[in-house]
């Protein structure tokens, strides 16, 4: 395991007194993944799991920021610490995730109780969603009482992401009508809050009520597995309106309550956490053998005979697995 170098653990000790320019270097080596990551988020791990963790997703210009914005003065008129995570995982060239981020929540930037973070993609997809989860830890052990974490859509990478969400608030606008067909399964798996933003417009009404009945059928569904009794409610808001907002706080709130009575807050976080190990476990596994292909020719000459039809891929595998000191599975 890589130790922590000096000015790291400087950075971490900083971080952890309150300190949010060590925080922001912090949250820019784990998302570069520069420097000793693993030692990093060894060192934070006893300060987390206090923090509340909201997720905000749904199609571009539904007006997630907003939502976002608005729900951050209510939490802070009632005093709370709040971080949040903005990531474009569509947007790699424009920057558009930190500009247009920064312009629309430009009034809590010199709130010392609020910290923003855009995150937009930097090399692979699969990578940015490791890359947000240790960010959010950081902001955790930084103190937040509420970290929320804005996307865009129901992709893989997308879902990837706010499944490490404690609640889920998914947004739609009328105009959404016709998407729906193609996210059904993605949205009724993450919401457990469905909000329709801009319900003043034609077509809001329509599309609320389908929403009720898909929610109310995801419900009675016996394929789908219910750790809670919870039948997802469908809200209207007009956040540039501040029309809503509240209503929408009192639901996180309900479903949080939920959450914590019933134990299935810690259930959740348990699963979550079990995943994490495991994907860590293949991300380290799949470095060693690209690393011991790059330095011996054994497992590269493996690879070639697969390629060219010579070895079929279980043997190549039980070979891989030898080099590597792993035994297949019988």
């Amino acid at each position: 395991m890589a130790m922590t170098d000096s000015k790291t653990a400087v950075l971490i000790d900083k971080m952890l007194a309150g300190d949010r320019l060590a925080l922001a270097r912090l949250i820019t080596r784990v998302e570069n993944r520069s420097g000793p990551v693993a030692e990093i988020m060894r060192r934070v791990h006893g300060r987390t799991g206090r923090g509340y963790i909201l997720g905000i997703t749904g199609p571009p210009g539904a007006g997630k920021s907003t939502v976002v914005d608005r729900l951050t003065v209510l939490l802070r008129a009632e005093g709370a610490s709040v971080g949040i995570v903005a990531v474009d995982p569509s947007s790699p060239f424009s920057g558009g995730a930190v500009l247009g981020d920064r312009i629309r929540m430009q009034s809590h930037t010199l709130d010392p109780d609020v910290f923003i973070r855009s995150m937009a993609t930097r090399g692979s997809l699969g990578g940015l969603a490791r890359a947000t989860s240790d960010v959010i830890k950081l902001l955790d052990a930084f103190g937040k009482q509420w970290i929320l974490i804005e996307t865009v859509g129901v992709g893989q990478t997308e879902l990837d992401i706010i499944k490490q969400a404690d609640t889920t608030v998914v947004i739609l606008v009328p105009e959404s009508g016709d998407a729906i067909q193609t996210m059904k399964a993605g949205l009724m798996e993450v919401a457990d809050i469905l909000v329709v933003n801009k319900a003043d417009r034609d077509g809001a009404k329509p599309l609320m009520s389908e929403l009720r009945f898909m929610a109310h059928l995801h419900r009675a569904s016996p394929q789908v597995p219910k750790d809670i009794e919870w039948e997802i409610p469908v809200l209207a808001t007009q956040a540039q309106n501040d029309v809503g907002i509240a209503e929408l706080l009192a639901e996180i709130r309900r479903h949080r309550g939920l959450l914590e009575a019933s134990g299935a807050l810690e259930k959740r976080r348990q699963a979550r956490r079990r995943a994490e190990l495991q994907a860590l476990l293949i991300e380290e596994f799949t470095e060693q053998v690209r690393h011991r292909l790059g330095a011996e020719g054994d497992l590269a000459a493996t690879f070639e005979a697969v390629a060219d039809g010579r070895k079929d891929p279980y043997s190549a595998v039980e070979e891989i697995l030898a080099a590597v000191e792993l035994r297949p599975r019988s």
